[in-house]
């Protein structure tokens, strides 16, 4: 691209371009393609515990997980009042269920809360690559532009030159 194009695109000062901009500026001249795939990128970057809190977030907020632990407080309760009538390990209003309860709660909240922070930084990473495949389709797009217009100059000269030389042609045979 040439540097008219530049300072077509990014204004007077094609200097002060951020990082990215000059990244695909250059990706441009060198005909390489920009567009990648964000979400693979984006999880391969991520650190074992990362990929531990999303997979904890994804089953405790799944219909699932919810299913499944109205079931286990059913039993629960069934099995500490009616099954276990003598030998109940938590009989009714069910203490040490509460601090389980408790627990799980203070474990999971801040897990699901990691899990939706990177959720924010994967809606980030994925802007970024967006933004890049965008600039890259516009500048893209511009140096075709640009290509054509010179090409269409170029046509309509040729075309006034002949219409030049047929308006001499016909001048001469009038002259004669």
């Amino acid at each position: 691209m040439s540097g008219e194009l530049e300072k077509m695109i990014f204004g007077d000062n094609p200097d002060k371009l951020s990082a990215i901009e000059r990244k695909i500026i250059k990706r441009h001249r060198e005909r390489k393609t920009v567009s990648t795939d964000a979400h693979a990128e984006f999880i391969a970057e991520q650190s074992f515990g990362d990929r531990v809190s999303d997979a904890i977030a994804r089953i405790g907020g799944s219909w699932g997980f919810i299913i499944g632990f109205l079931l286990f407080l059913v039993f629960w309760a069934v099995a500490n009042t009616i099954l276990l009538t003598q030998d109940r390990f938590d009989p009714y209003p069910f203490i040490f269920l509460n601090l389980l309860l408790s627990m799980v709660a203070a474990i999971q909240a801040p897990v699901i809360m990691m899990s939706q922070n990177r959720q924010s930084e994967r809606d980030r990473f994925t802007a970024a690559k967006d933004y890049e495949v965008n600039l890259k389709a516009e500048l893209e797009v511009l140096g075709l532009h640009q290509k054509i217009d010179t090409q269409v100059l170029k046509e309509l000269r040729d075309m006034q030159e002949q219409i030049r030389l047929l308006m001499e042609v016909i001048r001469a045979m009038r002259d004669k």
